[in-house]
């Protein structure tokens, strides 16, 4: 069964008997939809929204552009879809988090919490399951740029979205061929990629240590200069164009005979004819209270900013060894990456920064190493890797926007598209059945 069948057809319905003329000027009557989480995956469906004629409200409790939208390595990542849960990872995991050498940590006291979600983690890293899960990842971010030159026209956010190749850096030959299993995922899907000797590296991006010898660049990728002012443009336009923005927390979906009529936030209840799920990691709650338990935890993100000489990087690069991007903003360059598990309470780690702060210094040791902040924030990482797109089952007219693991920015423009459709009665161009949220 397809997803149009499932989520699409039963709001058609509604849509068309609510689209009749009235009052003698021919106006419809506008739906209206609220949005749950203003960062840049629910500013996107809010805009998207708008645009199919919606009359739109966007709630946070933060303000828009916050959390992971504001701190991601701002790279329009479409060629990654490979998933971590790759069929080597059971073995490879407790080396991962036990060296000082890798980009994985764990806080040991939140093992107890998170083994449930381990444990399901786990099961998927199978081949058939890793392909699976990369072709789902790719109908959602391998168009990316185009999506977000489509969402950011006419907002005045259209110069933050840069076109560029996305270099990948190696020590070696070697290091590349040893990730042959990703690369050939990436080709089945569409992906080419150039090879760099040493020479043709170093002329590529000059800032790189010599003892990278080996490069891999890939073309029609791209990246955002600004990603937490490129969310505040599109909120600005989004209020422009008579959206309306509301700081405060979310406490309840209201329904009644299973179908969403309003909000619960800042002790009123808010009426709506269609609700958005676009909290990230803070959807989990409000999705268990519509009877769905998603298995998630909060990949925890960091990043350390450096002032940005007068010559900097050329475009976004992948520093394999360390697993991080360094991407060239607006004033600075961003060291971003890593991958912790520690829950929601626990503050930053400081030996998480060093390590960015060590092989960020050896990756690019002509980078004048001026500090100009560091941030860490919660990226929403299902056990699957899949993010959640599509109507509850239990919830008529909510929608689920939420669970793009590293790559909500990536693949937010489209989630946001995707849902907007859905809502408005349009069919998606794609089947949504892998990102259902009650898929088991």
């Amino acid at each position: 069964m397809t997803a149009e069948i499932v989520t699409a057809q039963p709001y058609q319905a509604s849509l068309e008997k609510e689209a009749r003329m009235r009052d003698g000027n021919m106006q419809a009557e506008k739906k209206s939809a609220i949005v749950v989480g203003a960062g840049v995956v629910g500013v996107a469906a809010a805009i998207w929204l708008q645009r199919r004629g919606l009359d739109v409200l966007l709630i946070d409790r933060e303000g828009p552009g916050a959390g992971a939208s504001f701190g991601n390595a701002g790279l329009l990542a479409s060629s990654a879809v490979v998933p971590v849960t790759e069929p080597g990872l059971p073995l490879k995991m407790p080396g991962m988090i036990l060296s000082p050498d890798e980009p994985v940590f764990l806080r040991w006291p939140h093992l107890p919490k998170a083994m449930p979600f381990f444990l399901h983690t786990l099961r998927m890293c199978t081949r058939q399951k890793t392909e699976e899960i990369a072709a789902a990842l790719a109908g959602i971010i391998s168009d990316s740029l185009e999506q977000h030159q489509a969402l950011a026209e006419g907002t005045g956010a259209e110069s933050f979205v840069v076109p560029c190749e996305y270099l990948y850096a190696y020590k070696n030959r070697r290091d590349f061929e040893a990730s042959s299993f990703g690369f050939g995922l990436r080709r089945k899907h569409g992906f080419t990629w150039r090879e760099l000797n040493d020479a043709e590296l170093h002329r590529l991006e000059a800032m790189l240590a010599a003892d990278m010898t080996f490069g891999v660049t890939f073309p029609d990728h791209g990246y955002i200069r600004d990603p937490g002012r490129y969310v505040e443009v599109l909120a600005a336009h989004f209020t422009a164009s008579g959206g309306r923005i509301v700081t405060a927390e979310v406490t309840d979906i209201v329904r009644e005979n299973g179908r969403v009529t309003g909000v619960r936030a800042g002790g009123e209840t808010l009426a709506c004819d269609a609700c958005v799920l676009a909290a990230g990691i803070w959807s989990g709650p409000l999705a268990k209270s519509l009877g769905m338990r998603v298995p998630m935890e909060s990949e925890r993100g960091y990043h350390i900013e450096i002032e940005a000489p007068e010559e900097t990087l050329k475009g976004p690069v992948m520093i394999a060894a360390g697993q991080f991007v360094a991407t060239p903003m607006t004033g600075r360059i961003r060291l971003a990456g890593v991958v912790e598990f520690g829950g929601l309470e626990a503050p930053p780690d400081e030996k998480i920064f060093d390590f960015i702060r060590r092989v960020g210094k050896a990756a690019l040791p002509h980078l004048p190493w001026r500090e100009s902040g560091q941030w860490m924030g919660h990226r929403p990482a299902p056990a699957d890797s899949i993010p959640l797109i599509g109507e509850f089952p239990a919830a008529r007219g909510v929608y689920a926007a939420f669970g793009h693991h590293h790559l909500g920015l990536t693949g937010s423009a489209k989630t946001g598209r995707l849902v907007a459709d859905l809502i408005a009665g349009h069919t998606p161009n794609i089947d949504l059945t892998p990102y259902r949220p009650d898929r088991t």
